[in-house]
């Protein structure tokens, strides 16, 4: 079961969305009964360690959140991050949202050429970007809040929105990464 747990931790950590029990049984190899064994272990552990994390269950989905020991902390940190200026990197990400919605994380970090798991996740706590789920796959598009915030009705009203897109580099990029890898 230990094993079963550190992986549950692994996932958990990783995930920028809660994960059901069915995901987590299939991306551990386990059965739902034995992964809800093992997230139960995992909370109890990460409560009597004094853990800085806890697990927040809804239902049938799981996450790690922090525990109410560092909530004051976490509260003044998160304050920080959703009120502060946008950073380059968080900017550039949220103008490949906007000019390029609904796209995957894949997508994204192509076109970037970095990861932005973090960026990410950062947009969603700021409400400036939503993530629905598409073909089993997240996708990300700007939010209302943030079309309030420009004063703009649709993503078609951004400045040279045609233009860019269907920005030719941006379209070869895309193609290059789905093409499939010779052998």
């Amino acid at each position: 079961m230990a094993n079963l747990e550190a992986k549950i931790e692994a996932l958990l950590a990783v995930s920028p969305r809660p994960l059901d029990m069915k995901k987590l049984a299939e991306l551990t190899g386990s059965t739902k009964d034995e992964a809800r064994q093992a997230v139960a272990a995992l909370a109890n552990r990460l409560r009597e360690a004094g853990s800085g994390l806890t697990i927040v269950r809804v239902d049938d989905e799981v996450r790690f959140g922090s525990s109410p020991e560092t909530t004051e902390t976490v509260k003044a940190f998160i304050k920080d991050e959703t009120t502060g200026e946008l950073t380059r990197p968080q900017l550039e990400t949220l103008t490949v949202i906007a000019y390029r919605g609904p796209v995957s994380k894949a997508e994204l970090e192509q076109i970037r050429g970095v990861n932005c798991t973090m960026i990410i996740r950062n947009l969603l706590m700021r409400g400036l970007a939503d993530e629905r789920m598409g073909n089993g796959v997240a996708q990300y598009s700007v939010s209302m809040e943030f079309m309030s915030f420009l004063g703009a009705a649709s993503v078609a009203e951004l400045p040279d929105y045609e233009t860019l897109r269907r920005d030719k580099r941006i379209e070869d990029i895309l193609e290059l990464a789905n093409k499939p890898k010779e052998v």
